[in-house]
């Protein structure tokens, strides 16, 4: 069937995975998996760290001709071959548009990707890169800055994009600017696939949800993900959970020397 959105799909190819005994075909979000379904304007992979989620998102990324490092289709540095092979396995359904613009953001390896704006703005020809990111160095800028330059100038719509945990480098208040900005990129029929932690990006009006746990990778409401339900049991009784993650006398089993 032919879907108007950028990616309708991704399919792991079971069959030919050597052995789900091994890294990354192991990993709690791959090992029970057969495909994702994506949303036609954003999709959020949540779940604890080792999880799974980023790895997975990467290997969209790969498969879709992005840089594993990051940056457009157009970057193809790397400083450190680190990437799984598990774009090998998937098979990427694409709609029968293709998006004008696209990005994979990758939040710890973004500075790789500013160090190599600035090596090629160094040689000869066309107008300066950085350009498209307000002119100003991503390195002299603080991270989450860098983040929001990329975000307000560089993504220009009608574009597919891949986040991998955008709030690490942003204020609350800035994950709502990044928020309101999503949204019209959204409007300017842009496809968002997001590998986040932020209950605040995640709240985002009928966004698609999948959580990685120790099961495999299953749809979710917001308001059942663990991280509103943590977020918000702590803010309302803050003092009430703190005595209980600094409580020790459980420890103090009367072993202790006088």
């Amino acid at each position: 069937m032919f879907t108007s959105q950028y990616v309708s799909r991704v399919t792991l190819l079971r069959e030919r995975v050597p052995s789900f005994d091994h890294y990354p075909f192991s990993l709690p979000a791959i090992r029970p998996l057969r495909h994702l379904d994506l949303h036609p304007r954003i999709t959020f992979v949540i779940g604890e760290n080792g999880s799974g989620k980023s790895t997975l998102l990467e290997a969209i990324a790969v498969s879709l001709g992005f840089n594993a490092e990051g940056g457009s289709k157009n970057f193809r540095f790397g400083t450190r071959h680190s990437h799984s092979i598990l774009h090998r396995y998937l098979r990427v359904a694409r709609g029968i548009r293709t998006p004008r613009d696209g990005y994979f953001l990758r939040a710890e390896s973004f500075f790789n990707v500013g160090t190599e704006i600035e090596k090629l703005d160094e040689g000869p020809g066309g107008p300066p890169i950085i350009d498209s990111y307000g002119g100003r160095s991503l390195h002299e800028q603080s991270h989450g800055e860098s983040f929001m330059a990329l975000v307000d100038r560089r993504f220009g719509g009608k574009g597919l994009y891949l986040l991998d945990e955008p709030e690490a480098a942003l204020s609350p208040q800035r994950q709502l600017a990044l928020l309101s900005r999503m949204h019209d990129l959204i409007l300017d029929d842009s496809q968002f696939i997001i590998a986040t932690h932020s209950p605040i990006l995640m709240a985002y009006p009928g966004a698609l949800i999948y959580q990685c746990g120790a099961g495999g990778v299953e749809r979710v409401a917001y308001e059942d993900t663990e991280h509103v339900q943590v977020t918000r049991s702590f803010l309302a009784h803050p003092q009430r959970m703190l005595d209980v993650l600094f409580d020790r006398s459980e420890a103090d089993d009367g072993t202790q020397s006088s």
